[in-house]
């Protein structure tokens, strides 16, 4: 019974569960919001990759990156702008990451945008666009890092779909976050933290899941998420 329990509670080197040391990750749309909260270089990664179409924020990003005093030693975040809505533009960041690694341990597809207008007379651009950048990018993305065999090893693959809804029909953030059950709304570290997770052995077992991020909102009583 002892040599049981003793087996039953032994972990495998649970200090690097969570741990990203020294992995590579790119991150699409990550020159702000929820590419910049994922906490990559703060979690052990060596080569963090920040992308997205504007080439000044994408350094402005990599610049308050490389000043955090908490990162790993010789980390550093790489700027890589590039279009990630159409096909050439994801070709072209793949280009510019290959010339500084040889291979990527994280893709996050991140990039995203929304377009808010009136069902009937909204326009078709707008909608093209939203496609081109929620579709196509994240599909075109993985797959053509897949066939670079630049993720010819374990690779982790992420996206995200952030779920903003009608704030303002509800009263706005204030009223919203008193529907939840942690009675606030979400924050940089709960990105960070689910982020963290599914890209360390400590999601080794996940795989095709979807990680709702809202406190709970979504089953609270009379919850409008």
């Amino acid at each position: 019974m002892a040599a049981e329990a003793k087996a039953q509670v032994e972990l495998l080197d649970v200090q690097s569960l969570f741990s990203l040391e020294g992995k590579v990750v790119v991150i699409t749309g990550s020159s702000r919001g929820l590419g910049l909260h994922a906490a990559s270089a703060q979690s052990g990664c060596s080569k963090v990759y920040i992308t997205s179409r504007k080439v000044e924020a994408c350094q402005t990003a990599c610049d308050a990156l490389n000043d955090l005093p908490n990162k790993r030693a010789g980390a550093r975040a790489i700027s890589v702008p590039a279009d990630s809505s159409k096909v050439e533009g994801v070709e072209d960041l793949l280009r510019q990451v290959k010339e500084t690694t040889d291979h990527v341990d994280i893709l996050f597809a991140n990039a995203g945008a929304t377009w808010g207008e009136k069902f009937d007379t909204h326009p078709d651009k707008a909608f093209g666009k939203v496609m081109d950048l929620n579709v196509k990018s994240v599909f075109n993305t993985i797959r053509l890092w897949v066939i670079s065999a630049q993720c010819g090893h374990r690779c982790e693959w992420l996206s995200t779909s952030p779920e903003q809804g009608l704030m303002d029909m509800y009263g706005g953030e204030e009223a919203m976050a008193k529907m939840n059950p942690d009675q606030r709304l979400g924050k940089p570290e709960d990105i960070a933290g689910a982020v963290i997770y599914l890209s360390s052995r400590a999601s080794g077992h996940i795989n095709g899941a979807c990680l709702t991020i809202d406190g709970g909102g979504r089953w609270a009583k009379d919850s409008k998420m």
